[in-house]
């Protein structure tokens, strides 16, 4: 049995006790709420370990409870994973950039929901570890040294390659919208200019120089892209 609290919000029933019941299954505790306003009244005494949001609720949507949690102190580290339907895609752009982790389109696996559950709570559970070398499978991270290796293999990245794998291991199994990537100083320093294509060709490069371990890096089609085992 886990301790791991996961918040289900949403207003279709069918929808949250599906999800719970593969969270229980699990062994997570799970608390179920059908609109915005019971989660918020939930999280003045009690902060789940993840928070599973659907965009379209009655009330305060799910974009509003985003935007609330990520700017309280107490809450702003929960992970969030928005639901979506198709018609409101775009609206995850939004989610994303507001501190939300991942997402799932309607209607949705409810495995792959609990894969990318574990995913992000095992990076969570894991942020305070030695950040030095970042280990995914066979691929090793270095970020002192500012080198990755495959199977013990040293690759050749240029430094801006090696930031962006860097930025998004620190965040597997998060979401980074191209947008996100693009406002990050660590990857471009501040004067340089750069567009949605030039992370593109990045991200090409940089698969083509990991190999096997090239298909780790996903892309969200019309998103961004996240990195996962």
């Amino acid at each position: 049995m886990s301790d791991n609290i996961i918040a289900i919000v949403d207003d279709e029933e069918d929808i949250v006790e599906l999800v719970s019941h593969h969270l229980k299954r699990e062994g997570y505790k799970v608390k179920e709420f059908y609109n915005g306003r019971d989660f918020l009244s939930f999280i003045e005494s009690v902060v789940p370990d993840l928070a599973v949001l659907d965009i379209m609720l009655p009330g305060i949507d799910g974009l509003e409870i985003c935007r609330i949690l990520k700017s309280k102190t107490r809450t702003s580290s929960v992970p969030i994973i928005m639901l979506t339907a198709k018609a409101t895609e775009a609206d995850v752009v939004v989610g994303l950039e507001l501190g939300a982790d991942d997402y799932m389109v309607k209607p949705f696996s409810p495995r792959e929901l609990v894969a990318r559950v574990k995913t992000i709570l095992r990076r969570v559970s894991t942020k305070d570890d030695d950040k030095r070398v970042l280990k995914l499978g066979p691929l090793s991270i270095d970020t002192e040294k500012f080198e990755a290796s495959l199977d013990g293999k040293k690759i050749e990245l240029t430094t801006t390659e090696f930031k962006i794998l860097e930025v998004l291991a620190e965040g597997r199994g998060r979401v980074y919208t191209r947008d996100q990537l693009l406002k990050k100083k660590r990857l471009w320093g501040d004067d340089k200019l750069v567009f949605d294509r030039t992370i593109d060709v990045h991200i090409k490069n940089l698969r083509e120089k990991l190999g096997k371990a090239g298909n780790m890096i996903k892309t969200i089609r019309g998103i961004g892209y996240k990195l996962e085992m």
